[in-house]
């Protein structure tokens, strides 16, 4: 009994050790292992729906680095998630085709669930450029 009690703390810190927080470096980090799609829109139009659709899911601060062709922020707490993290970047294919890649991260990796899925920011940037391409602003709100 005694061991017992030793081992299971240790075990617990152990996995809570292995499963810490995730950081805006662990995104950056992983970014080749990203989902990417590429899109019919040149670089500007590929900026601006970026923009639009992490908005669209509730994202807090954007920073920006357009030079370096990225964007990172996080989408706050929320009653199944202690928050996510989030980086975009668009590398351009040709004047009329851009890449996106996109990597979200639990906050915390014991949590279940995550504020944005890759797949989900995916398909909202899809919906936006279907948007643009019928030659129509972006609304202010997300479309479902």
């Amino acid at each position: 009994m005694k061991r017992l009690t030793i081992i299971l703390p240790l075990t617990f810190f152990l996995a809570i050790s292995f499963y810490g927080c995730a950081t805006m470096s662990d995104v950056v980090r992983d970014k080749d292992k990203g989902t990417h799609k590429t899109y019919p829109i040149n670089m500007k139009q590929a900026w601006d729906i970026a923009i639009t659709v992490l908005r669209w899911e509730n994202c807090e601060t954007i920073e920006q680095h357009q030079n370096a062709g990225y964007m990172l922020t996080t989408i706050g707490q929320d009653f199944f998630s202690d928050g996510t993290l989030v980086g975009v970047w668009l590398d351009e294919i040709d004047k009329e085709n851009t890449k996106i890649t996109v990597v979200t991260k639990r906050k915390e990796q014991l949590n279940l669930a995550t504020g944005l899925t890759e797949t989900t920011f995916h398909n909202s940037y899809e919906k936006a450029v279907n948007i643009i391409k019928k030659g129509e602003k972006l609304p202010f709100d997300k479309p479902y």
